[in-house]
């Protein structure tokens, strides 16, 4: 947050010239507190107002920021080349669950053939109800990242229990962190201190700056670095399985310079809506997408009426490729 405080003898009309320039340069929103002196209090998420230019404006007595708790997020950048699929951008698709090899091993030679670096694959599936499946656990977390390394390609699966990452480790590329995870901080300090890059999936209920504070967390225990993903949150709409919210993931983009990225598969529910809520986080200008495929939808032993078929992720991709190049003009 940022203040402005005025002098006490200051005039309405000194007051109103300073709200005026704040907007002009991109205040999100300014509160006025009344007292023996007026403090104006301003919302500036894409910090793009200078408080230095301010400080000399009649009527001003000073100016005060308060300090940014989150420094890395605010700060980093990423230090290694996580594109996949698309210049530019990051693509990762794959099944939600590993089932077996012959599935593993069709959905990756396909994504290979798209031009993929990620892939993912569940192994570990913490689902609503026990009685659903529960994914393969260690040999399927080993037997899809040998397929994956066969393929050229690199595993990004998901870890819920911090006694795991360990182990996981030595066979995937990117530590996923559920939204039922996001500030189980003792997991986000094992994955960070694994050194491995961490993609991290916003709590169903969380807001943006819990997105972030949790993003401190594995990047200050030694994460390679974080890759946001707006997977939809719970709201009154029921249409959805979730509310993709494309803004707010827009909004964390003024906040930081690592990559966010959009999961529509889980926000939608149904292969239906999946293409679309990926182009349109695209077209925001997120940096790339997860998704859900499967060569036997039908067939799927956990969210299958949301995994794509192989001939739609081809569509997706080819018209990705079209707004990345739309945007870049």
């Amino acid at each position: 947050m940022k203040a402005i405080l005025f002098t006490s003898d200051a005039t309405p009309l000194q007051i109103a010239a300073v709200r005026r320039e704040l907007m002009h340069d991109g205040a999100a929103g300014i509160s006025t507190l009344n007292g023996a002196r007026v403090v104006l209090l301003i919302s500036d998420p894409a910090d793009e107002i200078r408080l230095d230019e301010y400080s000399s404006l009649p009527g001003v007595t000073g100016v005060m920021e308060q300090e940014e708790k989150n420094l890395r997020v605010a700060h980093d950048r990423p230090p290694i080349d996580i594109q996949s699929g698309i210049e530019g951008l990051t693509m990762i698709a794959g099944p939600c669950g590993i089932e077996s090899e012959e599935q593993v091993a069709t959905i990756y030679e396909f994504l290979a053939g798209e031009g993929l670096r990620f892939v993912r694959g569940g192994a570990y599936k913490p689902r609503t109800s026990p009685h659903d499946f529960q994914g393969s656990g260690k040999s399927g977390l080993v037997m899809s990242s040998e397929i994956a390394r066969d393929y050229g390609l690199q595993l990004v699966s998901e870890i819920v229990d911090p006694r795991d990452v360990e182990f996981a480790a030595s066979y995937i590329s990117m530590i996923q962190i559920g939204t039922r995870s996001m500030q189980n901080f003792p997991l986000l300090k094992e994955a960070g201190m694994s050194g491995l890059p961490i993609l991290l999936k916003r709590g169903m209920s969380a807001t943006v700056e819990e997105w972030i504070g949790a993003a401190e967390h594995a990047l200050v225990a030694g994460a390679a670095t974080v890759v946001f993903c707006e997977r939809g949150i719970r709201t009154f709409e029921s249409i959805t399985r979730n509310t993709l919210d494309v803004l707010g993931a827009a909004a964390l983009k003024e906040k930081t310079e690592l990559p966010v990225i959009i999961d529509p598969s889980h926000a939608a529910g149904r292969r239906s809506l999946v293409v679309q809520g990926a182009l349109a986080g695209i077209a925001a200008g997120l940096d790339g997408a997860i998704v859900e495929v499967h060569h036997d939808p039908a067939s799927a032993k956990s969210d299958a009426a949301q995994a794509l078929p192989l001939a739609d992720f081809s569509k997706l991709m080819r018209l990705s490729r079209n707004i990345r190049a739309a945007l870049t003009m």
